[in-house]
């Protein structure tokens, strides 16, 4: 058991917990930067429907959403050395931290190849081919198309991601990497007042996740503030093709049960 509950050492924690603030951040801005570039050169493939390429991407997405990440740090950190070696390359004394964020940003790029396929999927072809019409170049519709109304569709889904790579940051302390959990693992057994050193990490955790959530949230409502505002007075329900979540339920009414369907 552990030292009776004192209120003080939370407060004394936080600051030292802090101190390894930046090598959490560096994980998940690393792991993010590392997470889109792969994840635009997987949903690629997908998107276009390139024969051989398609598979790979679909067994690259299926491993990394289907086994814990915990697994794959253990993984790339014991397995990759061994492979190397294979052609001569020693990786013993790569740093853990290189293996760390390879790992979280190979991870993220699976979820984030999902999220801009689907983003980009959400956009109605039409207006693509409308852009065409008009003599858009395929660039001008992209860029003045389809990427505006992609990353609206995005930034919910990339917000969760970035709020769960945060927390996922919590198991890089498994290979060695001091981190806020790591440091936090520290403080409890050499003080005993484990309930006190993880109150201090959550509370962390907490203000920068909803920090993170706050100005998504902000973001997100610049990207659609050229979508059209329901009128005070209006009770019909208008369902839209491309209609984004928010608008529609602005659509419904506030009963039980659909009731003011």
């Amino acid at each position: 058991m552990g030292a009776p509950f004192d209120f003080s050492f939370i407060i004394t924690y936080l600051p030292k917990l802090l101190t390894t603030l930046n090598t959490t951040l560096l994980i998940v801005i690393c792991s993010l930067l590392a997470g889109i570039v792969v994840g635009f050169v997987v949903a690629l493939p997908r998107l276009y429907q390139i024969p051989v390429l398609k598979t790979f991407a679909e067994i690259y997405i299926s491993f990394f959403r289907g086994t814990p990440i915990l697994i794959q740090l253990f993984l790339f950190y014991y397995g990759l050395p061994e492979l190397m070696k294979l052609v001569h390359v020693d990786m013993t004394r790569t740093p853990v931290l290189v293996f760390v964020i390879l790992t979280y940003g190979l991870h993220t790029g699976a979820f984030m190849s999902e999220m801009i396929r689907a983003s980009v999927k959400a956009v109605d072809r039409g207006q693509v081919e409308a852009a065409y019409a008009t003599g858009m170049t395929a660039y001008q519709a992209f860029s003045r198309i389809v990427l505006p109304q992609a990353l609206a569709v995005a930034v919910p889904v990339f917000s969760n991601l970035v709020i769960a790579l945060l927390k996922d940051t919590s198991l890089a302390f498994t290979l060695g990497v001091m981190e806020m959990t790591g440091k936090a693992q520290t403080l409890a057994s050499l003080s005993q007042h484990f309930i006190e050193t993880y109150i201090a990490l959550a509370l962390i955790y907490l203000v920068i996740s909803y920090t993170i959530e706050r100005l998504l949230l902000v973001a997100e409502h610049r990207l659609l503030r050229h979508e059209a505002q329901p009128s005070p007075g209006t009770q019909t329900f208008t369902l839209l093709k491309n209609g984004s979540y928010r608008q529609i339920i602005a659509h419904m009414g506030s009963s039980k049960g659909g009731g003011g369907l």
